[in-house]
């Protein structure tokens, strides 16, 4: 589980660059459904990133449909399969 180094000058803005390195490993399955990512305050430790852009990562993870969070509890790794299932009863 070793971060990805985040280069502030590229032209992807680093909480993107975030939720592509968090994507990456949940598709690994590094993260498993129904285990929480670790904490904001992990986040920014691990990624040397203000808490800001660590929500703005988790954001966008989000509305991928990668994970879903329980206020007061954590962000966790969405099932994929019950994804799927949401999309094809919304068409």
């Amino acid at each position: 589980m070793a971060a990805r180094e985040i280069d502030p000058r590229a032209p992807e803005p680093p909480y993107r660059q975030i939720a592509a390195d968090l994507a990456a490993e949940i598709k690994r399955g590094e993260f498993v459904p129904g285990r929480p990512l670790p904490s904001e305050k992990e986040l920014v430790e691990r990624y040397g990133v203000a808490r800001n852009t660590a929500r703005s990562a988790l954001a966008v993870l989000r509305e991928q449909g990668l994970v879903y969070t329980v206020p007061g509890r954590g962000t966790y790794v969405a099932d994929p399969s019950e994804a799927a299932g949401e999309s094809e009863s919304a068409e």
